[in-house]
Protein backbone atom coordinates (compact mmCIF):
# COMPACT_ATOMS: atom_id res chain seq x y z
CA UNK A 1 0.00 0.00 0.00
CA UNK A 2 2.72 2.39 1.44
CA UNK A 3 4.69 1.49 -2.18
CA UNK A 4 1.73 2.23 -4.10
CA UNK A 5 0.72 5.74 -2.36
CA UNK A 6 4.56 6.76 -2.41
CA UNK A 7 6.34 4.84 -4.83
CA UNK A 8 9.82 7.30 -4.31
CA UNK A 9 10.01 6.33 -1.03
CA UNK A 10 12.83 4.66 -0.02
CA UNK A 11 13.37 3.10 4.04
CA UNK A 12 17.35 2.16 2.72
CA UNK A 13 17.73 5.80 1.73
CA UNK A 14 16.66 7.05 5.69
CA UNK A 15 19.07 3.81 7.19
CA UNK A 16 21.48 4.89 5.05
CA UNK A 17 21.33 8.69 6.08
CA UNK A 18 21.13 8.14 10.11
CA UNK A 19 23.87 5.67 9.93
CA UNK A 20 26.02 8.82 8.23
CA UNK A 21 24.79 11.08 10.41
CA UNK A 22 25.93 8.43 13.02
CA UNK A 23 29.15 8.37 11.54
CA UNK A 24 29.84 11.82 11.41
CA UNK A 25 29.01 12.55 15.05
CA UNK A 26 30.71 9.94 16.59
CA UNK A 27 33.70 11.57 14.48
CA UNK A 28 33.05 15.05 16.12
CA UNK A 29 33.52 13.38 19.55
CA UNK A 30 36.36 12.29 18.47
CA UNK A 31 38.07 15.22 17.58
CA UNK A 32 36.90 17.02 20.88
CA UNK A 33 38.88 13.88 22.69
CA UNK A 34 41.84 14.85 20.44
CA UNK A 35 43.87 11.38 20.14
CA UNK A 36 47.18 12.50 20.03
CA UNK A 37 49.78 9.52 18.56
CA UNK A 38 53.69 9.49 17.50
CA UNK A 39 55.96 12.78 18.56
CA UNK A 40 57.43 15.77 16.78
CA UNK A 41 60.61 17.83 17.48
CA UNK A 42 60.70 21.32 17.61
CA UNK A 43 63.65 23.51 18.49
CA UNK A 44 63.53 26.80 20.32
CA UNK A 45 65.73 29.45 21.75
CA UNK A 46 65.33 30.41 25.52
CA UNK A 47 67.33 32.59 27.72
CA UNK A 48 67.85 32.21 30.99
CA UNK A 49 70.29 31.48 34.11
CA UNK A 50 71.97 28.42 34.80
CA UNK A 51 71.30 27.17 38.40
CA UNK A 52 72.71 24.56 41.18
CA UNK A 53 71.35 24.19 44.19
CA UNK A 54 73.61 22.48 46.76
CA UNK A 55 71.14 20.93 49.44
CA UNK A 56 72.95 19.77 52.75
CA UNK A 57 71.59 16.35 54.21
CA UNK A 58 73.93 15.70 56.58
CA UNK A 59 72.13 14.37 59.81
CA UNK A 60 72.73 17.53 61.76
CA UNK A 61 69.94 18.37 59.33
CA UNK A 62 66.98 16.35 61.08
CA UNK A 63 67.73 18.84 64.37
CA UNK A 64 64.32 21.02 64.83
CA UNK A 65 65.03 24.42 65.51
CA UNK A 66 62.71 25.54 63.07
CA UNK A 67 59.60 23.33 62.34
CA UNK A 68 59.15 20.78 61.19
CA UNK A 69 63.21 20.10 60.66
CA UNK A 70 65.88 21.93 58.91
CA UNK A 71 65.50 19.22 56.46
CA UNK A 72 61.98 19.30 55.71
CA UNK A 73 61.92 23.10 55.64
CA UNK A 74 64.84 22.99 53.16
CA UNK A 75 62.85 20.66 50.67
CA UNK A 76 60.23 22.81 51.02
CA UNK A 77 61.82 26.28 50.27
CA UNK A 78 63.54 24.82 47.23
CA UNK A 79 61.00 23.58 45.70
CA UNK A 80 58.72 26.51 45.53
CA UNK A 81 62.08 28.31 44.13
CA UNK A 82 61.76 26.06 41.77
CA UNK A 83 58.09 26.92 40.79
CA UNK A 84 59.38 30.59 40.09
CA UNK A 85 62.33 29.63 37.48
CA UNK A 86 60.97 29.84 33.86
CA UNK A 87 63.61 29.54 30.88
CA UNK A 88 66.35 29.30 33.58
CA UNK A 89 68.52 25.62 34.00
CA UNK A 90 68.63 24.33 37.10
CA UNK A 91 70.72 21.54 39.01
CA UNK A 92 70.66 19.62 42.40
CA UNK A 93 73.05 18.69 43.93
CA UNK A 94 73.16 16.97 47.91
CA UNK A 95 76.60 16.77 50.14
CA UNK A 96 76.89 15.47 53.50
CA UNK A 97 80.56 13.71 54.09
CA UNK A 98 80.66 14.26 50.29
CA UNK A 99 78.80 15.33 46.98
CA UNK A 100 76.14 13.61 44.61
CA UNK A 101 74.58 15.10 41.67
CA UNK A 102 71.21 14.47 41.77
CA UNK A 103 70.23 16.75 38.67
CA UNK A 104 72.10 17.77 35.91
CA UNK A 105 71.41 21.16 34.39
CA UNK A 106 67.91 20.49 32.79
CA UNK A 107 65.02 22.47 31.85
CA UNK A 108 62.28 19.92 33.14
CA UNK A 109 62.00 21.74 36.50
CA UNK A 110 59.68 18.74 37.36
CA UNK A 111 61.60 16.29 37.14
CA UNK A 112 63.80 17.78 39.63
CA UNK A 113 61.11 18.78 41.72
CA UNK A 114 60.29 14.67 41.76
CA UNK A 115 63.63 14.07 42.67
CA UNK A 116 64.09 16.69 45.35
CA UNK A 117 61.02 15.19 46.73
CA UNK A 118 63.11 11.79 47.47
CA UNK A 119 65.66 13.19 49.17
CA UNK A 120 66.63 12.61 52.80
CA UNK A 121 69.39 12.49 55.57
CA UNK A 122 69.87 8.98 54.38
CA UNK A 123 70.65 9.53 50.74
CA UNK A 124 73.99 9.82 51.44
CA UNK A 125 75.90 6.97 53.77
CA UNK A 126 78.86 8.70 54.25
CA UNK A 127 78.16 11.56 57.05
CA UNK A 128 79.21 14.49 58.08
CA UNK A 129 79.73 18.15 56.14
CA UNK A 130 82.07 18.55 53.10
CA UNK A 131 81.22 22.23 51.98
CA UNK A 132 84.20 21.77 49.69
CA UNK A 133 83.03 18.61 48.15
CA UNK A 134 79.06 20.81 47.84
CA UNK A 135 81.40 23.61 45.82
CA UNK A 136 83.36 21.28 43.69
CA UNK A 137 80.52 19.13 42.97
CA UNK A 138 78.85 22.47 41.96
CA UNK A 139 81.44 24.06 39.83
CA UNK A 140 81.82 20.66 37.93
CA UNK A 141 78.22 20.28 37.21
CA UNK A 142 78.67 23.71 34.81
CA UNK A 143 81.41 21.36 32.70
CA UNK A 144 80.54 20.86 29.40
CA UNK A 145 78.55 24.73 29.10
CA UNK A 146 79.76 27.48 27.71
CA UNK A 147 77.44 30.46 30.02
CA UNK A 148 78.69 33.24 31.40
CA UNK A 149 75.27 33.32 34.03
CA UNK A 150 76.33 30.87 36.47
CA UNK A 151 75.08 30.34 40.22
CA UNK A 152 75.34 27.94 42.93
CA UNK A 153 72.91 28.14 45.92
CA UNK A 154 74.43 26.35 48.94
CA UNK A 155 71.60 25.64 51.13
CA UNK A 156 73.07 24.27 54.96
CA UNK A 157 73.29 24.47 58.26
CA UNK A 158 76.87 26.08 57.93
CA UNK A 159 78.57 23.50 60.02
CA UNK A 160 81.79 22.29 58.29
CA UNK A 161 83.93 19.16 59.19
CA UNK A 162 86.92 18.99 55.96
CA UNK A 163 89.35 21.53 54.77
CA UNK A 164 88.51 25.12 54.08
CA UNK A 165 86.13 25.76 51.71
CA UNK A 166 86.99 29.54 50.90
CA UNK A 167 89.30 28.14 48.69
CA UNK A 168 87.03 26.57 46.51
CA UNK A 169 84.65 29.80 46.71
CA UNK A 170 87.93 31.57 45.58
CA UNK A 171 88.42 29.14 42.04
CA UNK A 172 84.19 28.95 41.70
CA UNK A 173 84.58 33.30 41.90
CA UNK A 174 87.40 32.80 39.48
CA UNK A 175 85.43 30.95 37.05
CA UNK A 176 82.55 33.49 36.84
CA UNK A 177 80.67 31.28 39.34
CA UNK A 178 78.47 33.20 41.98
CA UNK A 179 77.59 31.19 45.13
CA UNK A 180 74.86 32.44 47.47
CA UNK A 181 74.41 30.90 50.69
CA UNK A 182 71.50 29.85 52.70
CA UNK A 183 71.87 28.89 56.56
CA UNK A 184 69.21 26.79 58.25
CA UNK A 185 68.91 26.48 61.70
CA UNK A 186 69.65 29.08 64.81
CA UNK A 187 72.52 30.07 66.25
CA UNK A 188 71.65 28.31 69.53
CA UNK A 189 71.32 25.32 67.68
CA UNK A 190 68.88 22.25 68.81
CA UNK A 191 69.60 17.80 69.34
CA UNK A 192 69.70 15.90 66.85
CA UNK A 193 66.98 13.26 66.91
CA UNK A 194 67.64 9.78 66.60
CA UNK A 195 64.38 7.58 64.97
CA UNK A 196 64.37 4.20 65.29
CA UNK A 197 61.20 2.40 63.60
CA UNK A 198 59.90 5.69 62.88
CA UNK A 199 60.46 6.49 66.17
CA UNK A 200 62.26 9.14 68.48
CA UNK A 201 64.49 7.31 70.00
CA UNK A 202 66.67 10.19 71.85
CA UNK A 203 69.08 12.03 70.43
CA UNK A 204 72.48 12.09 68.88
CA UNK A 205 75.52 12.08 72.07
CA UNK A 206 78.82 12.09 71.08
CA UNK A 207 81.91 9.57 72.34
CA UNK A 208 81.73 11.09 76.11
CA UNK A 209 78.14 10.90 76.49
CA UNK A 210 77.23 14.30 75.95
CA UNK A 211 74.26 15.38 73.50
CA UNK A 212 75.18 16.81 70.12
CA UNK A 213 73.96 19.90 69.90
CA UNK A 214 73.93 21.27 65.88
CA UNK A 215 75.15 24.79 65.99
CA UNK A 216 74.16 26.82 63.45
CA UNK A 217 77.72 28.40 61.73
CA UNK A 218 76.44 32.21 60.39
CA UNK A 219 79.85 33.53 59.82
CA UNK A 220 81.18 30.60 57.68
CA UNK A 221 78.12 30.86 54.89
CA UNK A 222 78.81 34.61 54.83
CA UNK A 223 82.14 34.58 54.13
CA UNK A 224 81.83 31.93 51.35
CA UNK A 225 78.87 34.40 49.93
CA UNK A 226 81.65 37.13 50.15
CA UNK A 227 84.18 35.22 47.81
CA UNK A 228 82.10 34.39 45.40
CA UNK A 229 80.26 37.45 45.11
CA UNK A 230 77.12 36.54 46.19
CA UNK A 231 74.89 37.14 49.45
CA UNK A 232 73.90 35.29 52.57
CA UNK A 233 70.57 34.30 53.89
CA UNK A 234 68.92 33.61 56.65
CA UNK A 235 65.08 33.71 57.60
CA UNK A 236 62.71 31.87 59.74
CA UNK A 237 60.32 32.57 56.75
CA UNK A 238 59.26 29.61 54.85
CA UNK A 239 61.31 30.50 51.57
CA UNK A 240 64.30 30.97 53.97
CA UNK A 241 65.43 34.05 52.65
CA UNK A 242 65.30 32.27 48.55
CA UNK A 243 62.93 35.02 46.93
CA UNK A 244 65.46 37.19 47.80
CA UNK A 245 68.06 35.54 46.15
CA UNK A 246 65.71 34.71 43.29
CA UNK A 247 65.27 38.45 42.54
CA UNK A 248 68.93 39.16 42.51
CA UNK A 249 69.51 36.33 39.93
CA UNK A 250 66.34 37.62 37.81
CA UNK A 251 68.39 40.78 37.80
CA UNK A 252 71.66 38.89 36.07
CA UNK A 253 72.41 38.98 32.30
CA UNK A 254 70.22 36.41 30.81
CA UNK A 255 72.24 33.93 28.68
CA UNK A 256 70.99 32.64 25.37
CA UNK A 257 70.97 28.55 25.24
CA UNK A 258 71.67 27.32 21.90
CA UNK A 259 68.85 25.61 20.28
CA UNK A 260 66.91 22.65 21.84
CA UNK A 261 65.34 19.83 20.94
CA UNK A 262 61.81 18.82 22.93
CA UNK A 263 59.40 15.99 21.57
CA UNK A 264 55.45 16.31 21.97
CA UNK A 265 52.89 14.06 20.76
CA UNK A 266 51.33 15.12 17.75
CA UNK A 267 47.33 15.73 17.42
CA UNK A 268 45.08 14.08 15.32
CA UNK A 269 41.49 15.98 15.61
CA UNK A 270 42.06 17.15 11.75
CA UNK A 271 41.58 13.93 11.30
CA UNK A 272 38.29 12.96 12.60
CA UNK A 273 37.10 17.06 11.62
CA UNK A 274 37.66 15.79 8.00
CA UNK A 275 35.70 12.53 7.92
CA UNK A 276 32.83 14.29 10.42
CA UNK A 277 32.09 16.92 7.35
CA UNK A 278 32.21 13.96 4.67
CA UNK A 279 29.96 12.21 6.12
CA UNK A 280 27.90 15.23 6.54
CA UNK A 281 27.96 16.19 2.98
CA UNK A 282 27.03 12.43 1.78
CA UNK A 283 23.80 12.50 4.35
CA UNK A 284 23.01 16.18 2.55
CA UNK A 285 23.55 14.55 -0.77
CA UNK A 286 21.42 11.36 0.00
CA UNK A 287 17.62 12.41 -0.43
CA UNK A 288 15.11 10.14 1.81
CA UNK A 289 12.95 10.33 -1.61
CA UNK A 290 14.13 8.51 -4.52
CA UNK A 291 15.45 10.73 -7.85
CA UNK A 292 13.03 10.24 -10.76
CA UNK A 293 15.63 10.87 -12.89
CA UNK A 294 18.26 8.05 -11.34
CA UNK A 295 15.41 5.49 -10.24
CA UNK A 296 16.41 4.11 -13.17
CA UNK A 297 20.08 3.19 -11.68
CA UNK A 298 18.77 1.97 -8.85
CA UNK A 299 21.85 2.80 -6.61
CA UNK A 300 20.12 1.49 -2.99
CA UNK A 301 17.73 -0.61 -4.18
Amino acid sequence: MIDQMNPYHSFKRTWIKSVLFMFAFASIIMAVVNPQVGYKTEEVTSSGVDIVIALDVSRSMQAEDIRPNRMERAKLAVSRLIDRFENDRVGLVIFAGTAVTQVPLTHDHEAAKMILRTVDTQSIDFQGTSLSAALERGIAAFSGYDTNSKVIILISDGENHDDNPLEVAQRAYEQNIIIHTVGVGTPQGAPIPVQRNNQLAGFLRDDEGNTVVSKFDEALLKSLAQEANGNFQNSSAPDLGLNSILDQISAMEQQEYETKQFSEYESRFHYFIALALLFLLMDVLIFERKNIWLNTIRLFD
